[in-house]
């Protein structure tokens, strides 16, 4: 029995050479080439690669899978985005579409996404369709030339998604406003969007570096320290905007520098949506977004549902209800009028409009949300444990074992997807282990940042002891 591929959260991903391989590689193609002709007669997919070591190099062997079963590939000979492989799965009416790439993982991870015709995460059922049907071992296709193959067929896919931005936003409007806004693509594949689309900004880390400057590419604070200080000493930025190493991921900063979490985010998009564009639909919210996202749905009278982590349990609501805003804590966040995927550039848009036509900063608009749902501070920590650890503690999670922490006694929990325990006072706490990285997250929201930082230590040692 050879090595186990299993997609998590959002696709598979390893190590590169130790599990992340061509020969892998080759099976995961395999099991999705089997799906696909199971499902369809002349299938077709659509497949890119992000800014990691050796994209290029695994996506030729997915391709040559593929063309070796009759299969039309149509490719980006240069690194793309997630949401721009997915847009281009349901505009060039693909059956599939596959990313390599890990995200927001370390620079040493890469992995395997697989991608709906609709434009967004494959479903679970699907994905568990495709598992069942990987081999133990890769065929051979070193007979395969790509070169001229007429199945192999290059494609735009980053002008696809410029011309759809294009025609979805103002630009005008947000060249000229008096905001002056930043980009900082962590190195990863969003960069060439911005160089393109807004070339005149202030632009950090908008070059290849596979190794991402030995920084993981993920939109979050700690991440982010350079670009939070040069906001700061330079005071020439009013909004700036970062991205994963897929681009499918937002974090955003204030003119001050100061670090505007996902969760405000999210409740910034509602409140744009509803209130200044008069649209309505349903919320749909995975287990990890705060509680606030509850009380802004029962001020504008939306329906809200909270799923379990992983955009892939939002996307199947996007495709068959009226749905608003679909949302991680992660910074995946998707809404009506695009496609159902998140886009951490898509949504840096929507905010970048939001000031332009409202001629209120960034902070001012979070005041009208606090208005709305009170001050909050979130905040999550990462713990690198061994496996012992983590299933000691999530076991005593799953025992009750727990009644306290930091001296708040807990009120109630849920086990959605995880442990979350509420207290008073709207404090809430979850405690999960990551399904992409050998971690155990943490995640706490309280009153204030300070608040929330002493709780989370105090969670810490009580989960530790």
């Amino acid at each position: 029995m050879g090595y186990k591929i299993k997609f998590g959260t959002d696709g598979w991903r390893a190590v590169i050479a130790r599990d992340f391989t061509t020969e892998n590689v080759k099976r995961v193609s395999e099991g999705a080439s089997h799906w696909l002709l199971e499902q369809h007669e002349q299938p077709a997919v659509v497949i890119g690669h992000d800014c990691r070591f050796g994209g290029k190099l695994f996506l030729e062997e997915a391709a040559k899978v593929f063309i070796s079963h009759g299969i039309k590939v149509y490719y980006a000979s240069k690194f793309v985005s997630t949401p721009m492989v997915s847009l281009g799965t349901l505009q060039l009416k693909a059956n599939l579409g596959v990313v390599i790439t890990a995200s927001h993982n370390p620079p040493e991870y890469n992995g395997y996404k697989l991608k709906g015709a609709y434009g967004g995460p494959l479903l679970p059922a699907d994905i568990n369709a495709v598992e069942l049907l990987i081999p133990n071992t890769a065929i051979n296709v070193d007979e395969i030339t790509l070169e001229n193959h007429p199945l192999f067929i290059e494609t735009d896919l980053q002008s696809m998604y410029i011309d759809e931005v294009k025609r979805r936003f103002n630009l005008d409007a947000i060249y000229l406003s008096p905001f002056r806004f930043g980009y900082d693509a962590m190195y990863g594949a969003g960069q060439s969007v911005m160089n393109t689309l807004f070339p005149e900004i202030e632009l950090l880390h908008c070059t290849e570096n596979p190794g991402f400057g030995g920084v993981a590419p993920e939109p979050i604070l700690r991440n982010l320290q350079e670009f939070s200080e040069f906001i700061r000493v330079s005071e020439m930025i009013d909004c700036g905007l970062a991205t994963d190493g897929d681009a499918d991921r937002i974090g955003l900063f204030d003119d001050q520098g100061h670090f505007i979490d996902s969760h405000h985010i999210i409740l910034l998009l509602i409140h744009y949506l509803v209130h200044y564009k008069k649209q309505t639909g349903k919320v749909i919210t995975a287990f990890s977004v705060s509680e606030k996202v509850k009380k802004m749905c029962q001020h504008y009278g939306l329906a809200q549902q909270t799923t379990a982590i992983g955009f892939k349990n939002i996307t199947g609501f996007m495709l068959s209800e009226d749905v608003l805003l679909g949302a991680e804590e992660s910074g995946g966040i998707a809404i009506k009028g695009h496609i159902p995927e998140r886009d951490g550039i898509w949504m840096g848009f929507v905010i970048w409009e939001f000031m332009a036509k409202t001629g209120k900063t960034l902070r001012e608009l979070i005041d009208e949300v606090y208005q709305i749902t009170g001050a909050f501070a979130y905040d999550r920590l990462d713990l690198h444990l061994t496996e012992a650890q983590k299933e000691n503690i999530i076991s005593r999670c799953k025992q009750q074992a727990f009644t306290s922490f930091g001296g708040r006694v807990v009120r109630r929990t849920e086990n959605i997807d995880g442990y979350k325990f509420h207290f008073d006072d709207e404090v809430w706490l979850l405690i999960r282990a990551s399904g992409t990285e050998p971690l155990l997250r943490i995640y706490a929201e309280t009153s204030s940042a300070e608040e929330t930082q002493t709780f989370l230590e105090q969670v810490k040692k009580t989960v530790l002891a």
